[in-house]
């Protein structure tokens, strides 16, 4: 009776590692699939050092940096077909000072054909494309 009692004992354990294994290996594959992706975006007086992007789909934090613009600056995406339509996860958390830097919080981008620019310091809207 002992050893019956045992060898249940030993089989459920068992059964639990493994599940927990592959619970484990599940968790890790999505953690990989919703790693937030840094992109640093350099300001200068009126344009963005970077006139145009291609990412993958994904989470996305900006970082946007003054580069001795003179003035607070700000950061929008928005979709390509609708400019007003800003996207207000890709807001900078507060305006970015003069020669200092501010990240976005994360913002979930999907295939597709945006723009991003800033209001304060004025620049052209540039091309972003998400594969």
């Amino acid at each position: 009776m002992y050893k019956q009692f045992l060898i249940v004992i030993i089989a459920v354990f068992s059964f639990t590692q493994v599940s927990f294994a592959q619970n484990m290996d599940s968790k890790h594959a999505k953690m990989e699939q919703t790693a937030v992706k840094n992109v640093t975006l350099e300001q200068t007086k009126g344009a963005f050092s970077v006139a145009e992007l291609t990412l993958e789909a994904g989470s996305y934090q900006f970082e946007i940096v003054n580069n001795n613009v003179g003035t607070d600056v700000g950061f929008v995406v928005a979709p390509a077909t609708n400019p007003d339509a800003h996207i207000k996860e890709a807001y900078v958390t507060e305006v970015v000072k003069n020669n200092s830097s501010q990240k976005t919080n994360v913002v979930n981008l999907t295939p597709g054909e945006y723009i991003y620019f800033c209001p304060l310091n004025k620049t052209p809207q540039y091309k972003l494309t998400v594969k």
